[in-house]
């Protein structure tokens, strides 16, 4: 039996005798005779054995004309040709032609966790590489901390973080940097004459230091809230129901001073503080409502005497000049004459008598 078998540009054939290579066929025309089998290749696609690797390379010229990569169980490497990423390459012992295409090769071992081959971070994302890698993303307004195999690594700012998918555990702890307010509502207290009150707090604050915060202290925010809590507990009952309400708006500048440094302490600096409300229980508020009651009635009977002295005063000095100047008391005269003259519409004479003399009788005397 014979055979012409046709080897075009870019192919490679393997003869094959009872599995065993006896030739290799590259471009041009050949004669087979017997019971040969031909396998042909394409040269721009990976070489596929068709029996064991290990035996084809056994032959010198085939073993040069290909590039073999091994990948261990603990790898995995990535195939590029001419440049472009192709594929991923697992466990196992790969063979590739030589010449046709430039093939590339970065090996990976997934027994660490940071990437420190080069690799384009865009490549992280294509979907053929993304199952093998885990992602993380800090905000703008954030800072994370990184956790490896449960141990903290580093503090990471704003921006996209990969790392090899493996079975080391990690995870990263977020933090908020922006301020951040914190209400403590409804707090029931005694001052110090015994009044009974609720008050309505709040605190602005921010965090500072993210390793105290987050590694040093455990539920930060919990402990920030019971120490402000305290220490409202301390302010209020160091002062009776009247001292409070006319301290109320220093409150901020006592209760910063007495917790900054415990503040600090968790990481954070408190920005702001004050009362929102003081809320009275029904009964002190109805007693609260008759005092002021009291007061404004007090402060208006004082406010109505001291106009009725001085209009009193005022009197007495007009009749002490009007006694002393003839001539102020004939104006004072006059006035009045004239005030009455604007409310008399008519006036009637009877009689045939002098006109002019009453009438000199009426408003001069």
């Amino acid at each position: 039996m014979i055979r012409l078998i046709t080897i075009n540009a870019y192919q490679v054939g393997l003869v094959l005798e009872r599995g065993k290579l006896v030739q290799i066929l590259k471009e041009g025309k050949y004669w087979i005779w017997g019971k040969k089998e031909v396998k042909l290749f394409e040269m721009k696609h990976s070489f596929v054995a068709p029996v064991e690797l290990n035996i084809l390379l056994e032959n010198q010229e085939l073993a040069a004309m290909l590039e073999i990569v091994e990948v261990g169980d603990t790898e995995m490497a990535l195939y590029f040709t001419n440049g472009i990423f192709k594929e991923v390459l697992q466990t196992g012992r790969y063979a590739f032609w030589k010449g046709y295409l430039k093939n590339e090769f970065v090996k990976v071992d997934l027994t660490k966790v940071e990437i420190t081959e080069k690799i384009e971070r865009g490549l992280l994302e294509n979907i053929k590489l993304k199952v093998y890698t885990r992602k993380f993303q800090v905000a703008s307004y954030e800072k994370g901390l990184l956790f490896i195999n449960g141990i903290f690594n580093k503090e990471l700012t704003a921006g996209t973080y990969y790392f090899w998918n493996n079975a080391i555990p990690v995870e990263v702890v977020y933090v908020d940097m922006r301020q951040k307010q914190m209400e403590i509502s409804g707090q029931e207290l005694l001052t110090k004459d015994k009044a009974a009150l609720r008050i309505n707090f709040f605190v602005n604050f921010k965090v500072t230091n993210i390793i105290k915060a987050v590694i040093d202290n455990k539920e930060y925010e919990k402990q920030l809230y019971v120490l402000m809590q305290l220490a409202l507990r301390a302010f209020v009952g160091g002062f009776t129901l009247d001292e409070l309400l006319n301290k109320k708006e220093s409150i901020t500048e006592i209760i910063l001073e007495d917790t900054r440094n415990k503040a600090a302490a968790l990481g954070v600096v408190i920005q702001e503080a004050g009362i929102r409300d003081v809320i009275l229980p029904g009964d002190m508020k109805e007693i609260m409502n008759q005092v002021l009651v009291a007061e404004k009635k007090a402060q208006a009977n004082s406010i109505m005497r001291r106009e009725e002295t001085a209009a009193m005063r005022n009197m007495l000095n007009t009749a002490k000049l009007m006694e002393e100047n003839e001539m102020l008391w004939k104006l004072k005269e006059m006035e009045y004459v004239e005030k009455i003259a604007d409310k008399i519409g008519e006036i009637t004479i009877s009689g045939g008598g002098n006109v002019i003399g009453q009438l000199r009788e009426i408003f001069v005397k």
